[in-house]
C-alpha cells in the first residue's frame, strides 16, 4: 500500500515520528503527542452547558518540561509538505513557541518565527533538541543569567498542579524578563486563571535558581495572605514568614505582608526596620490598587525598596489621572484575559439577567413637602437610580430586589453561594434584612443562611473563609458592599448581584471576577449576574473583553409571577405583604448609624421612603453567537438560524445526516457553533424527539417522530429477517436502546458492553455473528438509515 492510501494516523506512526525519535527526542519525557491545550469553551444555553473542542496540536516538542521548543502539524500524503504550516504557526504562537514544523511523510517544512526563515528538510534532517536548543540560544540572545533561570524546573510535588499554557507563558517570560535584568515587571492574567498559583512559580524559580535571594510578596488583604500560605505558597515551608506586629524578622527569605504591616507615621514606618537593599525581589498583588498612586502612603513601600526588581500582577490594570500601573511597571510582559479564558474553557460564562425597575427607569420625583418617615422634607428634585440607597431610601424597592434574588434562587437552587454588592454598609445591613424576611424557612434552620460580610461587621468577616469554602453549605448569601470586590477567591459563586452603582471598569471586572472560576466537580459550570442599576452596560464598553452569554431583561411578563402586589388590590393587600417580607418596625434597623447628617438636622445623610410602590418593567433576550456578537432573539430562533447557516436546505441536512459515518459529529459540529439541542428540548418539552427530529421539527417545520415511533416503524418493515436470528435479537436490543437514549448511543461499539447485550456473549462474540467489526458497523449504519427513512 502506498503512502497516498495512507491515514494522517498512519504517516504519523509511520514516518514523522520516528523522523523525530531518531533525531534524539525523548518519545516519553519529550514529546507531547495530540497535545491539548484548551479544555474547550463551556457553551451556555439556558440552564444547559456543553463542552466546545479542546484546540489539540499533533505535536509538541519539549526541551525541558517548562520549556517547549516546537510544534510538529502533521497531514495525509494526499497534501502537500508544508500543507499543515500554518496551522501549525497558529498553535505556535499561541503557545510562545518558536520553530515550527509541517509533514506530510515525505519530509518537513521547518519554519523559524525568530528569523522568519523558512527551510525544507528531509526526514532524517529533522534537528535534535541540543541543535535546535543552541539556534534558540543564539536566535533569541540569551545571556549566561537567563539561561540558568530558563533551566530551572518548575516546583512539583505529589499531586501539585501542573501549569496550563498561559501559565506557562507568564512564568517563563517573567522569569526570563527578570534574569535579563528588567527592573519592573507587569503580568496581567484574568481573575481565576491561577495568578497566586504563577507568583509562586515565579518566585519559587527566582530563588531556586539563586537570582533572588530575599523576595517580598506584598498585598493588601489579611485574607490574601492566609489564603497565600496555605495554599499555593506552602511548599516554601520554614523558609516563608508573615509579618505581623509590624516587626521584621531579617533570618526569612520569603516575607509575606500587608502594606499596612509596613507602614506608619513619618519618619516611624516599619520598613525602616530593614535597609532599602534588603529586597532583591518585590511582587505585588493587586497592583492596581494602592501600589499604582504615587501619592499612596503604600507606594512609599516600593519607593524604600526601589533598588529590587518589582514584579506587579493584576487582572485589571488601571489607567487613571491619579494612578497608573502602566507608568510604573510599563507595558505587560504578557496579558491573559477574561475572554480568552472563557474561550479557552478555564473560566466560567456567565449569562445576565437584567431587571429594569420603574423608578431606575422612569425616576422618580416626590410630590410638593412630601416628608420621609422621619419627618425630613425632601429635596424636590428627580431622583434616579444614582440617587438609590445613597441619597433616598425607597423600601420598597429594597424588598423588590430581595423578592426577585429569592425568586432566582427558588427557580434554580436555594444553596447556591450569592454575593449581593450594595452601595454601602448601611445598604447591605437593609438588604441582609429584607432577605432574610424573604426567606425565612432558611434562616429559621441556620441563621447563616444570610450574612452581611462588611469591614466594620467582625461576625460576618469570620464567615468569610466558610464561605469560600467549597466544602462549606453557611453562608449561603453574603451581602456587601467593597469588601468582596477583589481578592476573594469564591469558586463556589453562582449568582451575583449587582445592586450597587458602578462606573469604574476596574470595579466592575474585579466584581465579575467573583464569578468566573469553574467548579465542574462541584457542579459548577456557569455563573449568573443578576443586574438592578444597569452596570452590564458595561459589557458593551470596548475596554471589556468577555462578553456575557445570555442577557435577559425581565419584566412583567416573567414565567415566574410578578412578586409586585397588584396595584388595584394595593389598599386591601399592601399592608400583608403576601410575598414574605414585612417592615416590623416600620423602617429596617441599621445599628448605630441612623442614616443622618451629624453637622445638623436640616439635610439627613439619607431620605427613607415606605410608602412609594416598585414594580419590574420589560423582558429581552439576548444570545451570543459564534462571533462574540450579542444577538436578540429567543433560544428557538437563535438556534434555527444558525442550523440554517450550516444547511440552508432540509435536502442539505439529510445528505450530511445520511453520509455521515457517525451522526453525532454532527451534532458536535453544531455544538461548536454554540446550538444546544438540548437545551432546545428542554425548552419545548420535547424530550421525546432525538436530535434528527429536533433540528428537522425546528429547522425545516417537518412533523416530527418520537424515537420509539421511528423505532416501531423500523420493526414493522420486516427490514431484520434478512440477517441471523442472533443478529436479529441485537439489532432489536439496539432499536431498543435507540428508542430510550437516542442514536448516539448506538454508534459505538462499547455500546455492546452493557448488561443488556452479556445474553448474547462478549463483544468480540457479537459482532462475530454479522461476520466480523466491519460487518457489525456496516450493520449498524444500515440500520440508522432504516431509522430515518420515514
Amino acid at each position: 500500500m502506498g503512502k497516498k492510501h495512507l491515514s494522517e494516523e498512519d504517516i504519523k506512526a509511520r514516518y514523522i515520528t520516528p523522523a523525530i525519535t531518531d533525531a534524539g527526542w525523548d518519545i516519553k519525557k519529550q514529546i507531547r503527542l495530540e497535545y491539548a491545550f484548551t479544555a474547550g469553551r463551556i457553551i451556555l444555553r439556558g440552564n444547559i452547558t456543553a463542552r466546545g473542542k479542546k484546540k489539540r496540536a499533533d505535536y509538541v516538542l519539549f526541551y525541558k518540561s517548562n520549556f517547549p521548543l516546537a510544534v510538529v502539524e502533521a497531514k495525509d500524503n494526499n497534501h502537500t509538505v508544508g500543507a499543515g504550516l500554518q496551522q501549525a504557526i497558529t498553535y505556535a504562537k499561541a503557545l510562545d513557541i518558536n520553530y515550527v514544523y509541517a509533514s506530510n511523510g515525505d519530509g518537513f517544512i521547518e519554519q523559524n518565527l525568530i528569523t522568519a526563515e523558512v527551510t525544507k528538510l528531509k526526514l532524517e534532517d529533522f534537528p535534535s533538541p541540543e541543535i535546535l536548543y543552541k539556534r534558540y540560544l543564539k536566535d533569541k540572545g540569551i545571556t549566561i543569567n537567563e539561561e540558568k533561570a530558563i533551566l530551572e524546573p518548575y516546583y512539583y510535588g505529589h499531586n501539585y498542579k501542573t501549569p496550563r499554557y498561559y501559565q506557562r507563558i507568564a512564568i517563563n517570560r517573567t522569569v526570563s524578563a527578570v534574569a535579563k535584568g528588567q527592573s519592573r515587571v507587569l503580568l496581567v492574567s484574568a481573575t481565576g486563571t491561577g495568578k497566586t498559583f504563577m507568583t509562586f512559580q515565579i518566585i519559587y524559580r527566582l530563588w531556586k535558581a539563586g537570582i533572588k535571594k530575599k523576595i517580598l510578596f506584598l498585598v493588601d488583604r489579611n485574607v490574601l495572605i492566609d489564603q497565600t500560605i496555605s495554599g499555593d505558597f506552602k511548599p516554601f515551608g520554614g523558609k516563608m514568614t508573615k509579618v505581623k506586629n509590624k516587626k521584621l524578622d531579617s533570618s526569612y527569605e520569603i516575607y509575606l505582608a500587608l502594606y499596612q504591616q509596613l507602614t506608619g507615621d513619618e519618619g516611624e514606618e516599619t520598613f525602616l526596620q530593614f535597609k532599602p537593599n534588603f529586597f532583591d525581589l518585590v511582587v505585588i498583588d493587586e497592583c492596581h490598587r494602592g501600589s499604582a498612586k504615587e501619592e499612596s502612603a503604600w507606594r512609599k513601600v516600593l519607593d524604600y525598596f526601589s533598588s529590587a526588581t518589582h514584579i506587579g500582577c493584576t487582572a485589571t490594570p488601571i489607567e487613571t489621572k491619579e494612578a497608573s500601573s502602566l507608568t510604573y511597571f510599563g507595558e505587560p510582559i504578557y496579558e491573559y484575559s477574561l475572554k480568552q479564558g472563557i474561550n479557552d474553557g478555564f473560566l466560567a460564562p456567565y449569562k445576565v439577567i437584567r431587571i429594569g425597575l420603574d423608578k431606575d427607569l422612569e425616576g422618580y420625583r416626590p410630590e410638593a413637602g412630601k416628608v420621609d418617615k422621619n419627618g425630613y422634607e425632601i429635596e424636590d428634585r428627580e431622583y434616579n437610580v444614582k440617587d438609590y440607597d445613597r441619597t433616598l431610601v425607597i423600601d420598597d424597592r429594597t424588598r423588590v430586589v430581595a423578592s426577585k434574588i429569592t425568586e432566582f434562587l427558588k427557580n434554580t437552587d436555594r444553596f447556591s453561594k450569592t454575593i449581593v454588592f450594595c452601595v454601602d454598609i448601611e445598604h447591605a445591613e437593609r438588604m441582609r434584612q429584607a432577605l432574610i424576611n424573604a426567606n425565612k424557612d432558611l434562616y429559621a434552620k441556620n441563621d447563616k443562611y444570610i450574612m452581611r460580610i462588611t469591614g466594620d461587621n467582625d461576625e460576618g468577616k469570620a464567615q468569610l473563609e466558610n464561605f469560600i469554602d467549597e466544602e462549606s453549605t453557611y453562608p449561603v448569601i453574603a451581602v456587601t458592599s467593597k469588601l468582596m470586590t477583589t481578592g476573594v477567591d469564591a469558586k463556589m459563586c453562582k449568582l451575583i448581584v449587582l445592586e450597587n452603582n458602578i462606573n469604574s471598569m476596574t470595579e466592575f471586572k474585579q466584581i465579575i471576577g467573583r464569578g468566573t472560576r469553574l467548579l465542574e466537580e462541584y457542579g459548577k459550570t456557569y455563573f449568573t449576574i443578576m443586574d438592578f442599576r444597569n452596570a452590564s452596560r458595561l459589557f458593551a464598553d470596548p475596554a471589556f473583553d468577555g462578553k456575557p452569554e445570555v442577557v435577559i431583561d425581565l419584566g412583567g411578563d416573567d414565567p415566574v409571577a410578578d412578586p409586585i402586589p397588584d396595584p388595584q388590590e394595593e389598599d386591601d393587600n399592601y399592608d400583608d405583604f403576601p410575598y414574605g417580607f414585612r417592615d416590623i418596625d416600620g423602617d429596617y434597623g441599621v445599628g448605630a448609624d441612623d442614616g443622618f447628617d451629624d453637622e445638623g438636622d436640616d439635610k439627613p445623610k439619607k431620605y427613607y421612603v415606605g410608602d412609594v410602590l416598585v414594580k419590574v418593567l420589560s423582558e429581552r433576550v439576548q444570545y451570543v453567537d459564534k462571533d462574540g456578537k450579542l444577538i436578540t432573539e429567543s433560544l428557538i430562533d437563535y438556534t434555527k438560524k444558525n442550523i440554517l447557516q450550516q444547511y440552508a436546505r432540509l435536502d442539505d441536512f439529510l445528505q450530511t445526516w445520511t453520509n455521515a459515518e457517525k451522526k453525532q459529529a454532527i451534532i458536535d459540529e453544531l455544538q461548536d457553533d454554540g446550538v444546544l439541542l438540548d437545551a432546545v428540548r428542554e425548552e419545548l418539552g420535547k424530550t421525546e424527539l432525538d436530535d434528527f427530529d429536533l433540528i428537522c421539527h425546528l429547522a425545516y417545520d417537518k412533523p416530527p417522530l418520537t424515537k420509539k415511533e421511528r423505532a416501531n416503524h423500523v420493526k414493522k418493515r420486516h427490514y431484520l429477517y434478512k440477517y441471523s436470528e442472533v443478529a436479529q435479537q441485537v439489532l432489536e436490543a439496539l432499536l431498543d436502546k435507540y428508542a430510550n437514549e437516542g442514536i448516539t448511543e448506538i454508534e459505538e461499539t462499547k455500546v455492546l458492553q452493557l448488561k443488556e447485550f452479556s445474553k448474547f456473549g462478549s463483544p468480540m462474540k457479537i459482532v462475530k455473528f454479522f461476520g466480523g467489526k466491519r460487518a457489525y458497523q456496516k450493520a449498524v449504519q444500515e440500520l440508522e438509515n432504516e431509522i430515518y427513512s420515514a
